[in-house]
């Protein structure tokens, strides 16, 4: 069993495995190798579960951390907290249609929703 308080660590390992998966599936698109852009995608999608499962666990497990800032710098960390955890909202059922499109072969269709997560993604990595 992995102890409660290595999870932080666990969790930034795969965040950071699924944004080198993703940055990889889209390099490999752009040089039209479908196979490798496949894989890699597939892993984004499972690395970026798992990070969901174990974030959950964690925050299930460990409870809440209240924020001691003060003064504008509340303001500011709440602000980012509130958009980073729409977006966290937002961008699930955005995977699940992306991935759906793609699995049946909707290429027509599969690469105008993977745009709007390519926008998320900026966004989160902004605000994080």
């Amino acid at each position: 069993m992995i102890p409660l308080h290595d999870f932080p660590a666990l969790d930034a390992a795969l965040n950071a495995a699924s944004a080198a998966l993703l940055i990889a599936g889209y390099t490999f698109i752009r040089r039209k190798r479908i196979g490798a852009h496949r894989a890699a995608m597939i892993s984004a999608f499972f690395t970026s579960s798992l990070f969901l499962i174990c974030y959950l666990y964690y925050h299930s497990h460990h409870g809440i951390t209240r924020f001691q800032g003060q003064g504008a710098v509340r303001a500011v960390y709440f602000a980012l907290l509130i958009s980073h955890t729409v977006l966290a909202v937002v961008i699930v059922p955005l995977v699940l249609v992306t991935l759906y499109w793609a699995i049946t072969g909707r290429f027509d269709k599969h690469p105008k929703i993977a745009r709007w997560m390519v926008v998320y993604w900026m966004l989160y990595h902004v605000n994080s």
